[in-house]
C-alpha cells in the first residue's frame, strides 16, 4: 500500500478517536464514585477507603464511596455494569460476584460481561481449621478420620454458596469424603460454634481465624492457596497434603463498566498498582488480613474464566442453592 493510501485509511480512524482520546487525557475532571457493594466497615468497604485516600493524591479529585447493599453484593454490582462507561462510577467487585453467583443464582441483574475488570486489589487468605479438640493435625489425618467416620464431621459457612461453603465442598469432592454443611448467618456465628465444637471445622480468612488459633482455641491444618503464606509460614498448604491444585482464595478487584475507554482503564490500573506497591500499603492491608493485589485487566479476565468453571463444577455437583 503506499504512503497516500495508507494515509487515506488512517486518518478517518484518527479523527474518530481524537475526542476519545483527549477525553481520556483531561481524566478526572470530577469526582470519582465507588461503589461498595456491601456495609460499611466490612473489608470491602475498607479497601475502597483505603485505596480512594491514596489516589485523591495522585488523579487529583475526590472518590465517594457508595455503599450498596442487598442480595448478596448483586445489587451494588449491577449499579456498576449499568452506569455510564466514562471512568466515574468504579466498584468494588468480590470474586463470588463474578465467578459464583452466575452458577448459583438463577437470573442476576447483570452479566459479567457488562463489567470491565481495571486492578487486582486485594487477596484474602482462608485458613482450615479445626477445633482444638479434634484428633487431627493434618489435612491426610482430618480426609482420614472423615473416612472413618463417615458422615459425621461437619464444616461451618457463614452462608449457602459463600467462599467457606464452596472451600468445604470441594474438599469433600477432592478427598472423596462426607461432610456436613452447617450454615450460618455470618461469619461470627459460624466461628463460635467451631470454637465451641459444636461443628468440626471451617474454612476462614487469616485475620479471622488467627486470633483463636493463637489462643489455642482452633487449630490451623492448611491454607487454602497454592503458595504459604507469609503470616504464617510454617503453615502448610492444603494442595501439599495430598489434594493437589486445591485453591479456595477470595479477593477483590477494582472494576468499571464495559465499554470505559481502555486509556482511562490503562491509567487507573497503573496508578493502582503504584499505591499498592507501597510499603505502608502492605502494612495496612495486612491489618486487614489481606494482600495487595498485582496484574494487568486482562490477566483479572482470565482468572474470572479459571474461577468460573472450578466453582460451577462445584456447584453443579453439589447441587448447591443460594439461601
Amino acid at each position: 500500500m503506499s504512503i497516500n493510501r495508507r494515509a487515506a485509511v488512517l486518518l478517518p480512524l484518527l479523527l474518530c478517536a481524537a475526542p476519545w482520546l483527549a477525553h481520556a487525557q483531561a481524566y478526572p475532571e470530577k469526582p470519582i464514585h465507588v461503589v461498595v457493594p456491601f456495609a460499611p466497615g466490612g473489608p470491602a468497604d475498607a479497601v475502597a477507603r483505603i485505596l480512594g485516600q491514596e489516589l485523591v493524591d495522585t488523579l487529583g479529585q475526590p472518590f465517594i464511596i457508595d455503599n450498596k447493599v442487598g442480595a448478596a453484593g448483586n445489587i451494588g454490582v449491577a449499579q456498576i455494569a449499568k452506569a455510564a462507561p466514562d471512568g466515574y462510577t468504579l466498584g468494588i467487585v468480590p470474586v463470588g460476584n463474578v465467578a459464583v453467583n452466575p452458577s448459583l443464582f438463577p437470573s442476576l441483574p447483570y452479566k459479567v460481561s457488562e463489567l470491565q475488570p481495571v486492578a487486582m486489589l486485594a487477596v484474602v487468605e482462608n485458613v482450615l481449621v479445626v477445633n482444638a479438640s479434634v484428633p487431627a493435625r493434618s489435612v491426610k489425618e482430618l480426609l482420614a478420620l472423615a473416612r472413618q467416620k463417615p458422615g459425621t464431621l461437619s464444616f461451618a459457612s457463614p452462608g449457602a454458596g459463600s467462599q467457606a461453603h464452596l472451600a468445604g465442598e470441594l474438599m469433600a469432592l477432592d478427598g472423596d469424603v462426607q461432610l456436613i454443611h452447617v450454615p450460618y448467618k455470618g461469619i461470627g456465628p459460624a466461628l463460635n460454634d467451631v470454637v465451641g465444637g459444636q461443628v468440626t471445622m471451617m474454612f476462614g480468612s487469616l485475620s479471622a481465624v488467627l486470633p483463636f488459633v493463637k489462643s489455642g482455641k482452633l487449630r490451623a491444618i492448611g491454607l487454602a492457596s497454592l503458595k504459604r503464606s507469609a503470616a504464617m509460614p510454617e503453615l502448610p498448604t492444603v494442595a501439599e497434603q495430598g489434594l493437589p491444585g486445591f485453591e479456595a482464595i477470595s479477593w477483590y478487584a477494582l472494576m468499571a463498566p464495559a465499554g470505559t475507554p481502555t486509556p482511562i482503564v490503562e491509567r487507573l490500573n497503573a496508578e493502582t498498582a503504584r499505591v499498592l506497591a507501597r510499603p505502608e500499603m502492605k502494612e495496612k492491608f495486612a491489618g486487614l488480613g489481606l494482600e495487595p493485589g498485582t496484574g494487568k485487566p486482562q490477566d483479572i479476565a482470565a482468572n474470572i474464566q479459571s474461577e468460573s468453571a472450578r466453582w460451577s463444577a462445584v456447584i453443579r455437583k453439589r447441587n448447591i442453592k443460594p439461601e
